[in-house]
């Protein structure tokens, strides 16, 4: 057996996903193996569908007569107590020769309420489905929440897993801090006016940048571009928000860097702050009849 351990995830849809969450919730459910340290390769099925149809799954499996999140059915019980990463012995048991991986059982989830609770609580739906995806995972594995020792246990692997794999929530006073520790690396010995900014992008990571300054001014890089510069280079495409921190006056985004935001984010959420000063905008308030791919050039720019 490898000594990485790998999950394949069987995906079967009966709703549409956004684009990018096959990959994202690949990566979510390898951190959750290597968070139970469980070296066997594993695989799990993965359904989406809508809450009409868990409706009905919940009341003919679990005579439970009303729509739920999420589901799991192990592949195996594990005693109680006893986790797969510490029971290799009855995870092999369910070595599956045609996915030549130990299944750990199926999930489903209901779009429909991943929807209504990204809204709820403020974070986007991939997030959303990240955090499902590793509450259903850690329950195949032999977790549960039926008293609060437990549940307090099984949220610290949960969110050790999703920080691993780069998808936790972030609130704005953590994108904020995250901003003013990118300014302690900016290099302006030119203008003395340092600037920090974190962006966030909508499966939940985190990329922050400084201003980078060059005796050749027109080679002076801003924060907000440094920080999506990486976000790109790491194959993030869609943001939600980005913070900025300033240390001598509150800053907005230069024009240069909304065009280049406006690129990838034409809805983004904007939040500046300068000690005890902080503004918050959106970009189309800032870049107003924009131009760019979401605005109708996008059908032109690129073909004949």
């Amino acid at each position: 057996m490898p000594d990485t351990p790998r999950i394949a995830l069987d995906f079967d849809y009966e709703v549409s996903v956004p684009q990018g969450t096959e990959d994202m919730l690949s990566r979510v459910a390898q951190k959750c193996l290597e968070t139970e340290g469980i070296s066997l390769p594993c695989a799990a099925y993965l359904r989406f569908t809508d809450d009409e149809n868990i409706h009905i799954i919940n009341r003919e499996q679990r005579s439970v007569d009303r729509a739920t999140d999420v589901l799991s059915f192990p592949a195996g019980p594990f005693h109680p107590g006893h986790t797969a990463g510490s029971h290799e012995k009855v995870l092999r048991r369910q070595w599956d020769s045609e996915y030549r991986a130990c299944m750990l059982g199926d999930i489903i989830i209901s779009l429909d309420h991943a929807r209504a609770q990204a809204e709820e609580y403020g974070h986007s739906l991939t997030r959303e489905l990240a955090y499902l995806t590793a509450h259903a995972l850690f329950h195949l594995m032999g977790y549960d929440h039926m008293n609060d020792q437990d549940k307090e246990q099984m949220r610290a692997m949960e969110e050790k897993a999703l920080n691993a794999a780069g998808v936790a929530r972030v609130t704005d006073e953590e994108l904020i801090a995250l901003a003013h520790q990118a300014m302690k690396n900016a290099y302006t010995p030119y203008s003395k006016f340092n600037v920090g900014a974190c962006l966030l992008s909508k499966d939940g990571r985190t990329f922050t940048g400084c201003n980078i300054e060059n005796a050749s001014y027109g080679g002076t890089n801003c924060a907000e571009r440094t920080a999506l510069f990486k976000a790109i280079s790491e194959g993030a495409r869609e943001f939600t928000t980005i913070a900025i921190a300033t240390e001598k006056a509150l800053a907005w985004p230069c024009g240069i860097c909304r065009q280049v935001l406006n690129e990838f984010a034409p809805d983004l959420r904007i939040i500046t702050v300068c000690g005890e000063q902080r503004g918050e905008k959106t970009l189309p308030q800032l870049l107003p009849l924009a131009f760019g791919p979401n605005n109708g050039t996008g059908d032109y720019l690129g073909k004949d």
